[in-house]
């Protein structure tokens, strides 16, 4: 049955995929070894420097992870949608839709599939629709402090309406994350770090840099706050593309 809901699901997302940010997945996984279901939304506000313009952004995300019974198979849904005010112009908006598969060898060592699309009406690439697989690694794993690194092949096609054109890339995609849960449980903090570039021409990389802190007020509440930077070396317009991100916001979880 959870199959079957997936698979609609994804079928549904496919024809409208886009976005165009790299987007920190990491931060959005929910590391509960032993529960098979969990929901969680996020609401937030967050300002924006996007390349010298200043915007304000009212955001809303939901996400939910589903486990198998033996507890390897793990899938997790997400989506989000933001209002966008740019120096006082008329609303415009972005979203992105993500699907990813993963399944445990073992302690250390992981696949993973995955499915997204992005949308942005402010940035040159207004639309990114990617596939990919790769294996994730569980490089730490202390009584406060957790660590994962990955690596991925990506497929993408990126529309610009801006250069009126359309690209078909083949990226890699690099991460690696480090959380740090103290014994007193009042705060969690982690850093993520993303490097991305195309197969073909190292020179063409995409980077995010993403630091959170949550902190819970009860089992199902909690508040939070992001910093973002994001950086594409070369757009379809041969410029380069920066993102600076400050996001506060709340979070419920079930």
């Amino acid at each position: 049955m959870i199959r079957k809901f997936l698979s609609i699901l994804l079928f549904l997302i496919i024809p409208g995929l886009g976005w165009a940010q790299l987007v920190n997945i990491e931060s959005k996984r929910m590391q509960t070894d032993s529960i098979k279901f969990a929901l969680n939304a996020d609401f937030s506000f967050d300002y924006t420097n996007n390349d010298g313009t200043q915007v304000n952004e009212i955001d809303g995300t939901l996400t939910t992870q589903v486990k198998s019974k033996d507890l390897k198979k793990t899938y997790l849904l997400l989506g989000n949608y933001q209002l966008i005010d740019t120096d006082g112009n008329s609303l415009q908006k972005s979203w992105f839709l993500h699907g990813r598969f993963n399944y445990k060898f073992n302690n250390l060592l992981r696949l993973e599939s995955f499915l997204q699309g992005q949308y942005n009406e402010l940035l040159v690439v207004k639309q990114r629709n990617l596939v990919g697989v790769g294996l994730r690694v569980k490089w730490m794993d202390r009584k406060y402090f957790n660590g994962y690194a990955g690596n991925s092949y990506m497929y993408e096609i990126e529309y610009s309406d801006k250069a009126e054109s359309t690209e078909y890339n083949h990226r890699n995609s690099t991460y690696i994350s480090l959380s740090y849960f103290p014994e007193s449980g009042r705060f969690s903090i982690a850093n993520t770090f993303y490097y991305q570039p195309l197969y073909k021409n190292f020179k063409d990389y995409r980077l995010l840099e993403q630091f959170r802190l949550d902190i819970p007020l009860a089992k199902w509440f909690k508040v939070f706050a992001l910093y973002n930077y994001y950086f594409d070396s070369k757009t379809p317009l041969n410029t380069n593309e920066y993102t600076s991100n400050l996001n506060i916001g709340v979070g419920i979880s079930l």
